[in-house]
């Protein structure tokens, strides 16, 4: 986008409107609108379209405009409406505004003979034009073809519908009565089928699809109609600006007295089923003072009758009666029609309260008695079973008692009211389709060859409040949205190849996501909706939340709140959702969702319409009163719903789509007040949006969207060329004009008639060709230029189909030369053929005789032998061929010789053979006797394994046995400890209480002799000192005895240093004072350790020198020092162990997180000589006694605890096994080298080894 040049921004009441660009933001853009200088707006990058040089200017097809996007496209149809041009093409696609005034001559006889046999686009656009394509493509194709009208309420649909239908019966009719009948059916349809809502005063609530016969001459032969989805909840309710049905208000206004009389009609404030919508008619001036004062409400009186150009109450009912004459209908049929439709008013009127009586139920209002009669009267009902169906609900018994028992249960006020409106619905909807049934029998037809087939269908609504109907409109439209899409890529691929162009295939966005979410088996939303009618109890509820449930993730699906409306905010999440259809997200009220989808009858109240004295009402439930035993016997879950059949209509309505060629119609309402030359830009913009238009253009921005003929180009720009380029043919000045240019090949695209243009590339062309007259000559130069080169191409290759021609002659003479040669080389060849046969067997033979001399050196016995044979057999075959070449043999010479030979290389072959199987089997002779000694050396081994086993076996259950043993001398052991303990604290605790009784005594006696002092010094009289009493406490010989072993040691070691201590261990042969530097070698590492542990870094993972459950153990179960000389006497038996273990980083871990490894230990005596740790992530650790004393564990045997885990222990040659793997031998021996191993068991095994 250019500064300065026009372009169009998005604005809220116009939709878009002219302006420039001042600055350019992240992801905005500053616009100054054109009619309001120095005021700004910002707006959106991608709403934001570049515009054409004259914003006036009007094109007939919106492809032919320069820059194709949303706002050119709303541009061209606001200044086409203004000139009252409410028809525009994009490409085949009509466009029609509802101009809301009669145009003059837009539809008359005239126009329809203008438009006969004129292809697409040869005049101005008109629906005419569309119904012509469609009969001409039928004719040509041999297809029957469909036309698509869709628009919302309003947007002229039936009106087009009826243009079309008049098209084809006038134009390719029979001129008998049959089209007549087919034009004049659709009043009679509107009358029962359409009625007055907010937006459109003539609005169908139903869609329908009216079909054109024609025969094998293309001739009208007859029509028939189908419907679809008639809106029954309009029959009981309509908002107040809102009517119901025509036929209603026809009946009030135009019947005549007799009929009035006869069907008790009165003015429709007085029918409950008319008073709470718009009671006001329709009416002319003159047909206004046709109705009499009697008949019209006290709303129509105050503020008179409604006019509308295209309805009048009074005057429809007389054209609908002389219509229903015209198809077909008589009098009496007639008169049957309009009875029932008085008795559905009069139902209406029927009111209940609560009953008295302690049985609960409703009755009928006092007043409302009379009604009921009419409504019985004109029914041909029972005005008593009547009562008793609206009152009462008839069930069967299934089980208990006696099946099939009839059981009648009350009615409250509600659930009368409910069955009141269903009958009333169940009564019209079946009088429509007794309507819709007789106008399809008034046109019949024998045979049809095609038929034309027009869609007149409610487009994409969405109101503040929507509901079932508008979700069921909706989904209809998405369906159609995805046939619309894929028609017209068809269409404009079609085009393209057409053309010759040969692009790839352009795609588009698919909405079958959204179609899925609605009708997908068992999880779609009618799906859920069914399955909630089946419940007992329904809930609308308790369905939204089964719709949430199940798509919670679904993109097309949201909750209320989040809709971008206040109004919607505040519906609860199970009142309610949002589904973003293709055209916008629409929020659907869940309310009576359930109720509507219910197309049922109570069994009474059908039983009691199917049995009617009246026969025309007993004919409209015959369908329904032969299925009324199947229903009786499959209760409620045997119901069609509403939605179901809607979708199998809407299946089968698509079928016959795809199978016929197709057309649209796109209506649009200009504006909300529905009066003419008002064009509002936003609404009509949301229109075509919602009508898909800018979703094609956006399919044509991947195409060629801008197109235009060769002659019009060349007429477009002649006159900026001089003469001499002028004369030049309109398709090869194009291409030159393009070539000169130097226009990228991409951004165009030359077909057989026209050239195309990619997005915005044609408006890039136009720019040069009209830019300054200095460049235009540059330009001339150039056209000139290819013109000069592209002669001399033409020249060039004359000149090289004459050299080729050159060449030509000479190949050909070449050829004959290679002929005569090959027949001459023919004939020597077939003189010859026998010798040189004969030397090709002799070479193959040969060749055999190479391979035996092959096998013959692989023997082992008779080579000598039989290698002088395959020489002379060699020699012989030589002599043969020597023979052939000198000599002239005949073929039964060579045959013969040459078989002589083979008969010799096959005695041979055999002598071979011979040989060689005599040797192979030798040979297997032997390879079986190696494979009996490796299975008796496997065997020996197996028995070995075996014995190993068993010993390995029998040596763990000694060593349990052991462990046992062990357990059960040091449980008696710790039992005699704890005699002996006990017994020795009774003493101690005797020997107190003696000690006390004896401090007593000499505590008084020293008080006695103070005293005595204290009075001898007062008199002078010194008394002389007493011998000292003697103290002495006699102790038990167990305790002087324990006093005494503690008090006395032998060697006193407390002032060794460590490596006094390690080195008197190493070096020692004394075997008590090995034992105590051994036992307080330990006790110091125990302190170190612990003083350690206590000043340990914070957060630092604990050393772990043994697992964690044996130093657990040792603080628990602290085992009593032995004696220095127990440990002497002690054996120095050698004991192996292995136990799991959990790294301290992973203790608190889950279990399936937490790594295990293996700690093995060697005990000599009762200190360890060699530990091993195994980790499932990192190297083994292996430490010796001596060289690793500072990280291997302290702890004895004893307070190890191991020697009482059962399975702890294991063999030696276990531990040998994963310590050598491991590579203890080489640490241990790199230990014992550098003096730094203790002496043990270990390393003495060791050195032996060695040694």
């Amino acid at each position: 986008m250019e500064d300065g040049k026009a372009v169009w921004a998005p604005h809220p009441l116009d939709g878009f409107q002219l302006g420039s660009i001042i600055d350019i933001g992240v992801d905005t853009l500053t616009i100054e609108p054109l009619n309001q200088k120095n005021k700004t707006f910002l707006a959106p990058v991608n709403q934001v379209f570049s515009a054409e040089e004259d914003s006036k200017k009007d094109v007939e097809d919106n492809c032919g405009l320069m820059y194709l996007n949303e706002a050119t496209l709303l541009n061209n149809i606001r200044v086409r409406y203004s000139k009252d041009k409410i028809y525009t093409y994009v490409a085949n696609i009509l466009i029609a505004i509802n101009p809301y005034f009669d145009i003059p001559k837009l539809y008359s006889s005239d126009s329809i003979q203008k438009y006969k046999g004129k292809s697409l686009g040869t005049l101005p656009p008109h629906v005419f034009a569309i119904a012509d394509k469609t009969y001409r493509d039928m004719k040509v194709h041999k297809l029957s073809q469909s036309i698509i009208v869709s628009g919302e309420s309003g947007a002229g649909k039936t009106e087009n519908t009826k243009f079309v239908l008049r098209y084809l019966t006038e134009s390719y009719g029979t001129s008998q009565d049959i089209d007549e009948r087919i034009v004049e059916a659709n009043p009679l349809l509107e009358a029962f089928g359409n009625a007055k809502t907010v937006r459109n005063n003539n609005s169908s609530r139903f869609g329908k699809f009216v079909e054109i016969h024609f025969n094998e001459k293309n001739a009208v032969v007859g029509g028939f109609v189908s419907h679809y989805l008639l809106e029954k909840s309009r029959i009981c309710m309509q908002s107040k600006e809102e009517r119901n049905y025509h036929i209603f208000y026809r009946l009030c206004a135009g019947a005549p007295e007799e009929i009035r009389q006869k069907f008790h009609l009165i003015s429709p404030d007085n029918f409950r089923y008319l008073n709470r919508g718009c009671t006001r008619y329709f009416a002319t001036k003159e047909s206004d003072k046709q109705i009499l004062q009697n008949r019209k409400s006290p709303e129509c009186l105050k503020e008179g009758s409604m006019k509308d150009p295209l309805l009048d109450d009074h005057g429809d009912f007389n054209r609908m009666c002389v219509a229903m004459k015209k198809i077909g209908l008589g009098d009496a049929e007639k008169f049957d029609l309009f009875r029932v439709v008085a008795g559905v008013l009069h139902l209406g009127n029927v009111d209940f309260e609560e009953a008295g009586s302690t049985s609960g139920g409703c009755v009928l209002k006092n007043k409302s008695s009379q009604s009921l009669d009419y409504c019985a009267e004109l029914l041909g009902l029972d005005s008593d079973d009547l009562r008793v169906s609206l009152t009462t609900r008839v069930m069967l018994t299934t089980a208990g008692g006696a099946k099939g028992t009839v059981i009648k249960v009350p009615l409250k006020v509600e659930q009368a009211n409910n069955a009141r409106d269903a009958l009333a619905k169940a009564v019209y909807s079946h009088l429509f389709d007794h309507v819709v049934k007789r106008v399809n029998q008034c046109f019949p037809f024998d045979t049809s060859s095609f038929f034309i087939g027009v869609l007149d269908i409610a487009g994409f609504e969405y109101f503040e409040h929507n509901s079932f109907e508008q979700f069921c409109i909706n989904y209809c439209n998405e369906k159609l949205q995805q046939f619309f899409n894929e028609r017209i890529l068809k269409e404009e691929q079609e085009l393209y190849q057409k053309e010759g162009l040969g692009v790839n295939e352009v795609h588009y966005v698919d909405n079958q996501d959204c179609i899925d979410l609605i009708e997908a088996k068992l999880v779609g939303i009618l799906d859920i909706l069914d399955e909630e009618n089946r419940l007992p109890q329904t809930s609308d509820q308790h369905f939204t939340s089964a719709v949430h449930q199940k798509h919670k993730d679904h993109f097309r699906l949201t909750i209320p709140r989040k809709s971008k409306l206040t109004v919607h905010r505040n519906i609860r999440d199970d009142e309610g959702f949002i589904i973003r259809h293709f055209a916008g997200a629409v929020c659907y009220e869940t309310s009576k969702f359930v109720e509507k989808n219910n197309d049922a009858l109570h069994m009474s109240l059908e039983s009691l319409v199917s049995e009617s004295k009246d026969p025309f009402v007993r004919k409209l439930f015959e369908g329904t009163n032969n299925m009324k035993d199947t229903k009786q016997k499959a209760g409620k879950l045997g119901f069609i719903s509403v939605g179901n059949k809607f979708k199998t209509q809407l299946n089968l309505l698509l079928e016959k789509l795809r199978s016929t060629g197709s057309s649209f119609i796109r209506c649009i309402k200009p504006n909300l007040k529905m009066t003419s030359h008002q064009f509002e830009g936003a609404q009509i913009l949301s229109q075509l949006q919602c009508s898909g238009m800018v979703s094609v253009l956006d399919l044509m921005q991947g195409g060629f969207p801008s197109r235009a003929p060769f002659h019009e180009l060349y007429n477009m720009y002649k006159n900026y060329m001089p003469a001499k380029l002028t004369r030049l043919d309109p398709r090869l000045f194009c291409k030159a004009l393009f070539k000169a240019l130097g226009l990228n090949e991409n951004d165009y695209k030359f077909g057989l008639t026209k050239v195309f243009f990619r997005p915005g590339k044609f408006a890039e062309f136009d720019q040069i060709m009209k830019s300054d007259p200095e460049h235009l000559a540059v330009l001339v130069k150039r056209v000139n230029h290819w013109l000069i080169c592209s002669r001399w191409k033409k020249v060039q290759w004359c000149s090289l189909s004459v050299i080729k021609l050159k060449n030509k002659m000479s190949y050909r003479a070449l050829a004959c030369i290679k002929m005569q040669k090959t027949v001459r080389m023919w004939l020597c060849k077939r003189k010859h053929k026998p010798r040189i046969d004969g030397v090709v067997k002799a070479k193959s033979l040969k060749q055999r005789v190479n391979r035996m001399i092959e096998v013959v050196k692989a023997l082992k016995e008779g080579k000598a032998e039989m290698n002088k044979q395959v020489q002379d057999l060699d020699s012989s075959i030589d002599s043969f061929m020597n023979k052939i070449k000198r000599t002239i043999m005949t073929r039964v010479e060579i045959d013969k010789e040459y078989a002589g030979l083979v008969q010799r290389s096959e005695q041979l072959l055999g002598g071979l053979q011979k040989k060689k199987q005599e040797e192979e089997e030798a040979e297997r002779l032997r390879v079986i006797q190696q494979e009996m000694e490796r299975e008796q050396c496997r065997r020996k081994e197996e028995e070995r394994h075996r014995k190993q086993e068993e010993e390995d076996r029998r040596l763990k259950a000694e060593m349990e046995m052991k462990r046992k043993q062990e357990e059960v001398e040091r449980k008696k052991q710790e039992e005699e400890e704890r005699r002996l303990q006990a017994e020795l604290e009774l003493q101690i605790t005797a020997e107190r209480e003696e000690d006390a009784r004896k401090q007593t005594l000499l505590e008084q006696e020293r008080r006695d002799r103070e005293l005595a002092m204290r009075i001898a010094h007062s008199e002078s009289d010194l008394i002389a000192d007493e011998a000292p009493m003697d103290t002495g406490i006699k102790r038990s010989p167990q305790v002087q005895a324990t006093k005494a072993a503690a008090g006395t040691k032998k060697h006193d070691l407390s002032k060794w240093k460590y490596a006094e201590l390690r080195d008197a261990i190493n070096t020692s042969c004394d075997i008590e004072l090995l034992a105590a530097c051994r036992e307080e070698f330990h006790r110091r590492l125990k302190v170190y350790h612990a003083w350690k542990s206590k000043n340990k870094k914070r957060n630092c993972e604990a050393e772990q020198r043994a697992p964690k459950s044996i130093t657990d153990y040792a603080e628990q179960n602290a085992p009593q020092l032995h004696s220095r000389q127990q440990e002497i006497s002690q054996n120095r038996t050698q004991r192996y162990f292995r136990i799991p273990f959990i790294r301290p980083a992973d203790q608190y871990k889950e279990p399936q997180n937490k790594k295990k490894g293996w700690w093995y230990a060697h005990f000599d005596g009762p200190w360890i000589a060699r530990q091993m740790e195994l980790h499932p992530d990192k190297a083994p650790i292996l430490l010796v006694a001596g060289k690793d004393d500072m990280e291997m564990c302290e702890l004895s045997l004893d307070e190890t605890g191991l020697t009482r885990k059962r399975g702890a222990e294991i063999l030696p040659r276990q531990f040998e096994e994963v310590w050598e793997r491991c590579g203890g031998v080489t640490y241990l021996r790199n230990a014992i080298e550098s003096k730094q191993a203790r002496p043990t068991y270990a390393t003495a095994m060791l050195q032996n080894l060695l040694q």
